[in-house]
């Protein structure tokens, strides 16, 4: 099929390096008249090499080089601008939303409050090198949110500026999941409706085990990965019935 022909030429060509991870291909209509195809043509040859993880889309932008993953370890408190940095990236933020508001039942229910109470919100678009890395809402107390300014947010993190205010840190608890790209996800991600998002949900507590941040993080599939150091390689014994099991149990071995 012509389709597979266009894949195969494209799969070379990204072998050589002569595009560089995250890096730009040229427009359908650009490659197909380099192939002297048409676009229907093209987009399958590219969906063929997104199967394959070698290319990836955005949204009213184009197709590119899919790029190595950013890790993010499980094992600490961090921030996705510290993920970014340790990665080799430089991180960048747009805050998008800056609102108080009375806390819905979820975000009190986290946050510790009472439903209803005034809570701050901020939505924020993190980038990576330019490009969209993840979609992250958080919620805190308007007891810790009313002297921090929207300007503030857009240089740094809430765990930079709560230390700031007098909020000792302490620990976070931290749920990690999946999800389909919805139309925010979209709009502000350039993922293609339905694509698959790894999400985030984490509480951090003070030093005196009180909520004081919830945010939910959401990031295209292709771009995170988290990992976790396991302590040690003392493995629970396996419950599984091995052949001979019962001669041993019984003596007979």
């Amino acid at each position: 099929m012509r389709y597979l022909d266009v894949a195969d030429q494209l799969r070379a060509r990204l072998a050589t390096g002569a595009v560089g991870a995250g890096g730009a291909l040229p427009s359908e209509s650009e490659l197909g008249a380099e192939f002297g195809v048409s676009r229907v043509t093209v987009r399958r040859a590219l969906e063929v090499l997104r199967s394959e993880g070698l290319v990836t889309s955005r949204r009213g932008s184009g197709w590119y080089v899919a790029a190595d993953p950013i890790r993010q370890a499980l094992g600490r408190v961090t921030t996705v601008e510290a993920a970014l940095e340790a990665a080799g990236s430089v991180p960048a933020r747009h805050v998008l939303e800056f609102a108080f508001e009375p806390a819905s039942v979820d975000v009190a229910r986290e946050l510790a409050v009472a439903l209803g109470d005034e809570v701050l919100r901020v939505k924020r678009l993190n980038l990576a090198d330019g490009t969209p890395f993840a979609l992250v809402t958080v919620w805190l107390p308007a007891l810790h949110g009313a002297e921090i300014s929207r300007a503030e947010v857009e240089m740094a993190t809430f765990y930079d500026l709560l230390p700031l205010r007098g909020v000792a840190l302490g620990r976070a608890v931290q749920q990690i999941g999946a999800d389909r790209a919805g139309s925010d996800d979209a709009l502000h991600l350039g993922l293609a409706p339905g694509a698959p998002v790894l999400t985030a949900r984490r509480v951090t507590f003070d030093i005196d085990h009180r909520p004081v941040l919830f945010s939910l993080h959401r990031y295209p599939g292709d771009r995170t990965s988290v990992e976790i150091e396991l302590p040690s390689l003392a493995f629970e014994p396996s419950r599984q019935h091995h052949p001979g099991s019962e001669r041993i149990r019984h003596g007979q071995g």
